[in-house]
């Protein structure tokens, strides 16, 4: 049975069971500041475990998970992954245990046809109850039931003693007997035995208890039950085979890359299968909105990304090959998530780029450790070696055997306990950064509990009469009183989707509350902000009043930025893809998927069709819908929004249509002018354009214009004539400057000789270290030619300069002999920092330049007692 087959068959099992089935939750959770990623299909339903939100008590879903704790293991067992879909069931004080545990062998046992005596069950040692429905009520044979420990049995694992505070409970698992002649073949073998011949496939956790700060158990007034199916092991056991990298999920993509290796490399089992698994984890976090970097999220992706590429190198293949496996990925999983099949060709790019940046890394890690250990030849320091070779692998993602074989040539001892040291402290902040952070259950404000979801008009109105639910008192400050605010209904629209939150104020009769911030959690809108008059108390009317004039720029800077983002679409291509956005009453930014620089004309383009569109006067449609009816119109998402079954979808036309809560104009006239700020790049693949409009537009091009008739007044020409007459003048002053520095360097040809009698001898050598008046970095360096010419002697000749608030810095000798020690590029190095800057250059020869001239002397004079405590 094919895996699209089995997520079907599970999910409408539970369907006709009552089960809402709910779909996938991102990789990313918006909501939960506890993990990195989704590492279980409970974690999108804590509101329901905790009682927070009743409208659905019965749940089910195939949730995508990342998990990064065993990558070490992945391609080398059976069914370690780093991406992979859990099927789980799951009831908030609705079922309990024995229906759950009738749930789970109904669906194996008579949907999946699993034979009775293939499958074994585990118990906790102290759960009765549970042990009792598998032998009494299932018929289980006792001999197929094992009592097992706090450690394997209990969730969280051994949370009666060592936490986390909050619910828990005992478990129950099932598994899959693979036959005696798998594993020790033993005849007492049972699933505690760790040889593989069991294979777990579903955990039934029976969340009955509350774990207190001294570590008692309470019973839990609702009890819940939360399961977990892995659809790759269950995949495996369906389709008969070993493995699940032979099942229908991996198979195409694992033929993929073996067809692309050479015949000798086509039985290397462990990198394929690894690199099967990353595969799936890389697109789908990408799918998800991580995007690669040297933090976080997006340094899992580039960290399996630069671990594919060196199991393709492994395996022969030198060249960016890891992209071309996104399309066969996107054919296999395009029941279950088509939109992957959409935005194959950016998520592949994105990879590309990144398979490219590595490789020429790797390409240059030669040059890389000649510069950071050439200083240990002959000059033996292991533990520091070690450091640095760390700091190499995670910087640069340098292989470690890379490192050492360089090592090796060169004579150069490394203490692998240092590396390893360093490796360990990556993995204690890998493991802080991806486990769950204080109680397992914690929510923002438990005081929100038992109150209504807010009514929210802000839609159609800019004020409306309100009663206050509650009032909570922050702090007194400055004769005014700090406090938030839970209204019934409200027009203020709380920060979210990238908008910014409306201002205004709260008011009844002479009492006034100013808004300084409003957030919603749990489906209440909260109004943060200073009780500036009177005072208030829960169950007042209250009169919520939004500053119009803010409301409208918003709207304005919204309703542009969807504007913004079809006109990139029609001027780059439907590859662009927004990843985030602010939109705020004085300005908008967009950031968005492309992969080039985008030219002056381009933009120009790009702002000639947002005010097309303007002027148009289009009306702006806005349309509650299901999401599923929105998805089929074709309306944008934005990836890292978690959409609810029933979506507000913002339409312009033919030329845009968007799932959107934020608020908009009713005509996009009314935005009446767009103007581009900015535009850049923010990261690899990604670019970020900011702009203004209406008021602020006008404003803009008004102090431009200002701008114009200024410089163009102080070039005495007409403002159309400015361009060509600033060309003059530029021209007259790079040639007067040209003479400038040819008089200049007249004047340094008189000067070489007092500069070499001025120098210092030290060990046979004769050093120059002087601050030359207003030098630019080519006429020091002609300088130190002239003194080179003129040199009987061996020198070395340091020099410095301040000009146009910056510092430049040289270093160089008339010599090449090692015998001295001296390097210019080390020496430029070392007081580089100094001018606040960074430099670098050849042995003989090496500059610098920084933003701090004030210290230019400091750094010559530093420099000088290097050269001369060498050289001595």
């Amino acid at each position: 049975m094919k895996a699209d087959a089995l997520r079907n068959k599970f999910l409408d099992f539970f369907k006709s069971r009552g089960h809402r089935i709910v779909e996938s939750d991102s990789l990313v959770p918006g909501d939960d500041p506890t993990v990195l990623f989704t590492p279980a299909g409970m974690n999108q339903f804590k509101k329901q475990f905790l009682g927070m939100t009743a409208d659905f008590t019965r749940a089910a879903s195939s949730q995508r998970c990342l998990r990064t704790g065993d990558l070490d293991k992945v391609g080398k067992t059976r069914g370690h992954h780093t991406f992979f879909e859990m099927l789980g069931n799951f009831s908030f004080g609705d079922y309990f245990k024995e229906e759950a545990i009738l749930f789970a062998w109904d669906f194996l046992t008579k949907e999946l046809k699993i034979a009775e005596d293939r499958l074994w069950v585990s118990v906790y040692k102290d759960d009765d109850e549970a042990y009792a429905v598998w032998k009494d009520t299932i018929k289980v044979p006792a001999e197929r039931i094992i009592k097992l420990g706090d450690k394997e049995n209990f969730w969280p694992s051994e949370a009666k003693q060592k936490g986390p505070n909050g619910p828990c409970g005992p478990c129950s698992e099932i598994y899959f007997d693979q036959g005696k002649e798998v594993g020790c073949k033993e005849a007492a073998c049972d699933p505690s035995c760790p040889c593989g011949r069991f294979l777990e496939i579903w955990n039934l956790v029976f969340t009955q208890f509350d774990r207190k700060e001294d570590g008692t158990l309470t019973p839990l007034p609702q009890k819940n039950i939360d399961t977990g199916m892995g659809l790759e092991r269950l995949a495996a056991v369906m389709q008969g085979v070993s493995n699940n990298f032979e099942t229908d999920l991996f198979v195409p993509i694992v033929k993929e890359i073996t067809s692309a290796l050479a015949p000798e490399a086509r039985s290397s089992r462990e990198p394929v299968y690894a690199i099967a698994d990353h595969i799936r984890a890389i697109a789908f976090t990408i799918y998800d909105g991580v995007l690669p970097s040297n933090e976080g999220r997006g340094y899992v992706v580039r960290k399996l990304i630069r671990k594919s590429v060196l199991h393709l190198k492994s395996l022969g293949i030198a060249k960016p090959f890891l992209h071309k496996l996104v399309p066969v990925l996107s054919e296999a999983m395009k029941v279950p998530y088509p939109d992957l099949n959409k935005r194959r060709e950016n998520i592949a790019a994105i990879i590309l780029a990144e398979e490219r940046n590595f490789i020429a890394t790797l390409a240059s890690s030669p040059a890389i450790l000649k510069d950071k250990f050439a200083p240990f030849v002959n000059n033996p320091a292991p533990e520091k070696v070690g450091a640095i070779a760390f700091q190499l692998y995670d910087t640069y993602g340098i292989p470690l055997e890379v490192i050492q074989g360089w090592l090796q040539e060169h004579s150069i001892e490394i203490s692998l306990e240092s590396f390893d040291e360093g490796m360990s402290g990556q993995k204690a902040r890998s493991k802080t950064l991806s486990a769950m952070k204080g109680d397992v259950f914690s929510v923002q404000d438990l005081n929100l509990q038992g109150l209504p979801p807010t009514v929210f008009l802000g839609y159609e109105q800019y004020q409306v009469q309100a009663k206050i639910l509650k009032l909570i008192f922050s702090a007194q400050g400055s004769g005014s009183e700090l406090a938030s605010i839970v209204l019934d209904k409200t027009v203020f629209y709380p920060e979210s989707g990238g908008q910014v939150y409306d201002s205004g104020e709260i008011v009844n009769g002479d009492n006034r509350f100013k808004i300084s911030s409003v957030k919603k959690a749990e489906g209440v809108i909260i109004h943060e902000g200073v009780i500036e008059a009177g005072s208030f108390k829960e169950g007042d009317p209250a009169e919520a009043i939004l500053d119009k004039e803010l409301r409208l720029a918003i709207a304005r800077n919204h309703t542009a930025t969807h504007l913004l983002q079809a006109a990139l679409r029609r001027v780059l291509g439907a590859h662009v893809q927004q990843q985030g956005s602010l939109v705020a009453f004085d300005r908008l930014r967009f950031d968005f998927t492309h992969f080039k620089d985008i030219n002056r004309d381009e933009l120009d383009r790009i702002e000639a069709v947002v005010n097309d569109y303007i002027l148009s006067n289009y009306p702006v449609g806005k349309k509650e819908m299901s999401l599923a009816e929105a998805k089929q119109e074709g309306a944008l998402a934005f990836f890292a929004e978690k959409y609810e079954e029933s979506v507000r979808v913002i339409s312009i036309d033919d030329v845009s249509k968007e799932l959107c809560g934020g608020t908009h104009l009713d005509f996009t006239g009314q935005i009446g002018l767009f103007r581009i700020t900015q535009e850049g790049s923010i990261a690899s693949g990604i670019r970020r354009i900011e702009a203004v409009t209406g008021k602020k537009a006008y404003a803009q091009v008004k102090k431009q214009e200002s701008l114009l008739s200024d410089i163009a007044s102080a070039l005495k020409t007409p403002p159309e004539n400015t361009a060509r007459e600033l060309q003059k003048k530029m021209e007259q002053i790079k040639s007067l400057e040209k003479q400038l520095s040819s008089l200049k360097m007249k004047d340094v040809k008189s000067e070489v000789a007092s500069l070499l009698s001025k120098a210092s001898p030290a060990g046979g050598v004769k050093v120059i270290a002087e601050v030359m008046d207003d030098f630019d970095m080519d006429l020091l360096r002609k300088t130190v030619d002239l003194i080179r010419e003129a040199a009987k002697e061996k020198y070395v000749i340091a020099l410095g300069s301040a000009k146009d608030g910056k510092a430049c810095l040289v270093a160089a000798t008339n010599f090449s002999d090692d015998a001295s020690g001296i390097d210019a590029s080390r020496l430029i190095k070392e007081v580089a920092g100094e001018i606040g800057g960074s430099g670098g250059g050849r042995k003989d020869f090496a500059q610098a330049g920084g933003s701090k001239p004030e210290n230019l002397a400091k750094a010559l004079e530093k420099l000088k007692e290097i050269i001369i405590t060498k050289l001595k």
